[in-house]
């Protein structure tokens, strides 16, 4: 599971909701550190912010099926824009969260995705 987001406490908070739930988050703070790592491969599913430094979490997941990566998105966003959801969605995230929604929502997301993505 991989965690991309800015704010380096939003990702050590998801990845210890996470932990708690049973999987091995790696936590990213930028689209790019994320595209150079090599563990890329092994991910079950990526959590995805839309507000990146660099490249935008929307163009990361354009970027990741351009490459054929089909690895589920997930997005977690505190930008509510219904464009950038339709697009998001448009594009075949697998979900889309606001960072309010309930932490229990998110796990159960990707424990169904994470299972899909695993039998395919």
């Amino acid at each position: 599971m991989a965690i991309i987001d800015a704010d380096a406490s939003a990702c050590l908070a998801m990845s210890r909701m996470l932990r708690g739930a049973g999987f091995r988050p790696s936590t990213f703070t930028s689209a790019e550190t994320f595209l150079a790592d090599n563990r890329r491969a092994a991910f079950a599913a990526v959590l995805l912010d839309i507000q990146l430094p660099g490249m935008s979490g929307l163009d990361l997941q354009l970027r990741l099926l351009d490459e054929g990566d089909f690895t589920p998105v997930i997005f977690v966003t505190a930008d509510d824009d219904p464009a950038a959801r339709t697009t998001a969605i448009q594009n075949g995230c697998a979900e889309f969260f606001r960072k309010v929604d309930p932490g229990a929502m998110i796990v159960d997301a990707l424990r169904r995705v994470a299972a899909a993505h695993e039998t395919t």
